[in-house]
């Protein structure tokens, strides 16, 4: 379908959503989000889709959120409509998510790139959460996703101060994956999504739950949880394929059961 906020595509088993505010920096509103959110549920529920990747434009993945949006909300508006939780769906989706990030990820746009599930960064990114220059905080994982991406001590600094983190530091700290020249971004990270929609599908579902797993639990119970979905594996008809080209000196052919 047509969309206002975003551009949707496919490149073979890759879902390309591509943000489209160009002249708002690509501020998140409540719209975009509801339209990405239908994107990204499409894609997860599409079986000729293995890895989903969103972008933006080379000067900014997404600026933040629609400040204009949200100026004349009081309290009881953004508790009785919950305000910026349906963000929380992005996250929520089982196929693996890559933000290709270029430009400003600032403020929501920060967010939205942390619940993906790995950050490929520009060498122009610049990430940030200035909410604290608006007299709020950030709303949307901010406070919790990036202490958990780079420490304490960087997340408590860059929200308390609205200090930006260029693409050399953000890789360093954790936050980024890697780095790639801007001009290659797009390519890199449709590449990389392809190579994952290429392996078996169950198995890569059941390697990203238990990623996300070590986030929500002790050592000893993610390491039980991953015990269990690894000996679990071996009902799955790939991974008897996987291991028979290995021996065969081959390349498997997964079918995704």
């Amino acid at each position: 379908m047509a969309y206002k906020n975003i551009i949707c595509e496919t490149r073979d088993a890759v879902g390309l959503i591509t943000l489209n505010r160009p002249d708002a920096l690509n501020a998140l509103n409540s719209e975009l989000i509801g339209e990405l959110n239908e994107a990204l549920r499409g894609f997860d529920h599409d079986d000729a889709i293995g890895c989903m990747v969103i972008t933006g434009s080379e000067k900014a993945f997404a600026a933040g959120a629609d400040i204009k949006e949200m100026q004349s909300k009081d309290y009881m508006d953004a508790y009785l409509e919950d305000f910026v939780t349906s963000w929380d769906q992005v996250g929520q989706r089982r196929k693996p998510i890559i933000a290709a990030v270029a430009g400003f990820a600032l403020g929501g746009g920060c967010e939205l790139a942390m619940m993906c599930d790995f950050i490929l960064a520009a060498d122009n990114a610049k990430f940030g959460q200035p909410e604290i220059n608006l007299g709020v905080m950030p709303g949307v994982g901010g406070t919790q996703r990036l202490t958990r991406s780079v420490g304490k001590s960087k997340s408590m600094e860059m929200c308390l101060t609205a200090r930006m983190m260029e693409a050399d530091e953000a890789e360093r700290a954790g936050l980024v994956s890697r780095i790639v020249p801007v001009a290659d971004l797009l390519d890199e990270a449709i590449k990389t999504a392809q190579k994952i929609a290429d392996q078996s599908r169950p198995i890569v579902l059941m390697a990203k739950e238990s990623v996300n797993r070590a986030f929500e639990t002790t050592l000893a119970e993610g390491v039980r949880f991953e015990r269990r979905l690894f000996q679990s594996m071996f009902a799955v008809e790939d991974q008897k394929e996987g291991m028979q080209a290995f021996v065969e000196k081959r390349k498997p052919a997964f079918k995704g059961r």
